[in-house]
């Protein structure tokens, strides 16, 4: 039976691979964007309403961080109108090893709601569609905590998990932890997109203050740079989150895809070449 999904952030890194892939299972999706009609705006408590009204099933996405301060107050807000609506499940995409993002774990935990968590640790697509873009199109990354081991994870297989979760309630209650299959410092990251795309890129160990006057001086908003120095320091730097997890061979019956095949598809794309920079 047909079900009515709201994917917020449904045009995000997550969030519109999983709108597609619910509608190649012929479900009813509506977009939670500050773009589309009901628009949904994290800002705006007021369109939360229309945007939940008659939606059966939610995954929530929250911009640009579960950790930042704010957040777990929009999380609870957004939980009691869902209540009100009478939303049956609700899967939420959480960072792994955040203790903030944790705190906003319990308010849908304890909601009553049918849920699935789902941290995930930090994306492949972070170097081809966000934070680190530019300086790998520059040909020279800078960053600090060089020596980190991070075991990335594909926003195609965080899709894949979410509509499982959001589709199948056997996944009700559980916490699923995504990673990719291994670990790489940065430099290790560095090095495969350089070799995947042919393009010389260097790479070069920096202090996280000296990344962060780095970040100001280019007039990066205090937010981000917030939540930069946050997951830098409390996130890489703790090495208990140096952890493989088997959860994405777990639900989906096959393993998660390697940073390597990543690499590849992407260079196909073209969004590594210099001249997309112009």
């Amino acid at each position: 039976m047909k079900a009515n999904y709201l994917v917020l952030g449904g045009k995000g890194k997550t969030g519109r691979k999983v709108v597609q892939k619910l509608k190649q299972l012929n479900q009813n999706v509506r977009i939670g964007s500050r773009s589309e009609t009901p628009s949904f705006d994290w800002e705006n408590p007021e369109t939360w309403t229309n945007a939940l009204e008659g939606m059966d099933r939610v995954y929530i996405t929250f911009q640009p961080d579960l950790a930042i301060p704010g957040a777990l107050e929009a999380i609870e807000g957004f939980i009691k109108i869902a209540k009100q609506k009478r939303v049956k499940k609700v899967v939420l995409l959480s960072g792994k090893g955040e203790r903030e993002a944790e705190l906003c774990e319990q308010v849908v935990i304890n909601s009553g709601i049918d849920h699935t968590i789902v941290r995930a640790s930090w994306f492949n697509q972070n170097f081809s569609e966000s934070f680190f873009l530019d300086s790998i199109l520059a040909g020279h990354v800078a960053l600090p905590q060089a020596e980190a081991k991070v075991p990335y994870v594909d926003t195609d297989d965080i899709a894949d998990v979410v509509v499982e979760a959001l589709i199948n309630d056997d996944h009700n209650g559980e916490i699923y932890e995504l990673t990719g299959p291994r670990f790489l410092t940065f430099e290790q990251v560095v090095n495969e997109i350089a070799n995947a795309s042919g393009r010389d890129i260097t790479f070069t160990a920096i202090s996280l203050p000296a990344y962060t006057k780095m970040m100001e001086d280019f007039g990066v908003s205090s937010d981000y740079v917030w939540l930069i120095n946050y997951l830098f320091s409390e996130v890489l730097g703790n090495k208990s989150n140096e952890v493989i997890t088997h959860d994405i061979e777990k639900v989906l019956g096959r393993k998660p895809k390697d940073f390597s095949t990543y690499a590849e598809e992407t260079a196909a794309t073209g969004v590594w070449n210099e001249e997309v920079e112009a």
